[in-house]
């Protein structure tokens, strides 16, 4: 299974030879869900935090005698139908959202998430951005470049391509940072959630990229069987 590379021209340079354990996966949509609920699930800072009727202030005296005033009865101004009382049943930061994801199960969902991606067409190889400096200009001319295979690159205002380095590269990051619809990562740093945020993934130095996401993408967590 081969897929062509771009260079900054918008042109073909070359092709590579993708993984079948990273792009020729089944789509299973059961196991996206489940992990992609867990990532949101334990990416929650669960910083609410509601006071009870024993932490508010106040209500150390009774508001007014039990009988005899036609009104009903309290015994505390903490109680959480009274303004300034105790919240009943509200979020409390003792609460944890976290959930377990087995690695070989994130494993899975990141190939299943890339093989669907690239069965749509929305994956696209690049060999570089060849940005020796960081300038946003430059950077905008190759994204108007690579418009001529991704059609509304260019005019997609949200969540247009998720960027994929080998390896850090500062210039990179720095000229496409300002692009609020684009958003640049490392291969070793890649996630179902991501992926399918975005519209686009474009892979930059593909034959180093794969090598990782094949490596993290082992057989054996795409089959299911145990390491």
């Amino acid at each position: 299974m081969d897929a062509i590379i771009y260079n900054a021209k918008g042109t073909e340079s070359g092709k590579v030879t993708l993984p079948e354990n990273v792009f020729g996966v089944a789509w299973n949509a059961n196991l996206v869900h489940e992990v992609v609920i867990s990532m949101q699930s334990n990416a929650r800072a669960g910083t609410a935090h509601t006071k009870f009727r024993g932490e508010v202030a106040g209500g150390g005296k009774k508001p007014w005698k039990q009988k005899g005033t036609g009104r009903a009865r309290h015994g505390s101004s903490r109680s959480p139908i009274w303004v300034g009382g105790g919240v009943a049943h509200g979020p409390r930061t003792e609460k944890s959202y976290a959930k377990k994801i087995n690695k070989n199960v994130r494993a899975k969902a990141l190939a299943v998430t890339l093989s669907k991606k690239y069965a749509d067409g929305e994956i696209f190889f690049l060999d570089t951005f060849g940005l020796t400096e960081p300038k946003a200009k430059t950077a905008r001319e190759v994204i108007v470049n690579l418009g001529k295979v991704m059609k509304d690159l260019p005019r997609k205002r949200k969540n247009a391509a998720l960027v994929i380095l080998s390896a850090r590269d500062v210039n990179t990051e720095k000229s496409l940072q300002n692009f609020g619809n684009m958003e640049v990562i490392q291969a070793k740093d890649m996630n179902p959630v991501e992926v399918l945020t975005y519209k686009y993934v474009i892979i930059t130095n593909p034959e180093d990229s794969l090598a990782q996401l094949s490596a993290r993408v082992s057989s054996k967590a795409v089959t299911g069987k145990k390491i």
